[in-house]
């Protein structure tokens, strides 16, 4: 089997595989992965857990992995906010759906700047082939991230670190140059519409600085985990 070979992110279908009967807001259920063999990669099951309990022993070949979730209803809101495609999640989103191999390993660097924002809940990590294999949750969406643990080296990571840094800074850089010069001050002392449109992108600036500064710090509890282990 292929590492992550045509896997996309998956959201819940919100109901039950066995019976088909939708989720509530806070019912918990099964999130279970298996093998697709027609497509070598992965497909997503969910399970109510008393159909879990009904069918886990017989179901063969057994999910490639699985655990408890809790069902949130989406909020209008919540489904209508658009992801910025620069923004640490969107560039994520957009590696995972291209899945090009010379992204996997900013995709795992990503991958853990969104678990230390809490994000992404971790869920198991599985052996695959020559690698790992680290299973996310969406805290908000429910949604399945699988991003491969390259098993990068301390001074491997600082590498890609510098590289994930310098996507989302030409990215917010790009994304400011097509927003055009701002308009000029109107009125006297009340800020214009422009103005006021002109000090949230500001502040938007600062949130995608502080991401690109968080690039550089990620490997900071990776190397806690290894000092620990050493002594």
């Amino acid at each position: 089997m292929a590492i992550i070979l045509d896997w996309k992110i998956r959201a819940t279908q919100a109901q039950c595989e066995l019976k088909g009967e939708a989720f509530t807001d806070g019912q918990e259920f099964y999130t279970c992965i298996f093998d697709d063999p027609e497509s070598d990669g992965f497909i997503r099951r969910d399970y109510a857990i008393e159909s879990w309990e009904k069918v886990q022993s017989e179901i063969d070949p057994p999910p490639f992995s699985f655990w408890k979730s809790t069902y949130k209803a989406p909020v209008v809101e919540t489904d209508n906010k658009k992801i910025d495609e620069n923004s640490v999640e969107g560039m994520l989103r957009r590696f995972t759906e291209e899945d090009d191999p010379k992204t996997e390993n900013a995709r795992y660097i990503l991958a853990l700047m969104l678990e230390r924002k809490k994000k992404l809940i971790p869920t198991d990590v599985q052996e695959a082939e020559s690698r790992k294999l680290l299973f996310y949750e969406h805290e908000e969406s429910g949604e399945v991230f699988i991003v491969g643990d390259p098993g990068l080296k301390l001074d491997e990571i600082e590498t890609v670190q510098m590289e994930v840094a310098e996507l989302l800074a030409a990215e917010e850089c790009d994304a400011s140059g097509e927003e055009g010069e701002p308009a000029e001050k109107e009125g006297d002392d009340a800020p214009s519409d422009d103005e006021a449109e002109g000090e949230t992108e500001g502040e938007s600036a600062e949130d995608d600085g502080a991401e690109t500064e968080e690039a550089l710090d990620v490997a900071a509890p990776l190397e806690d985990s290894e000092e620990e282990a050493t002594e």
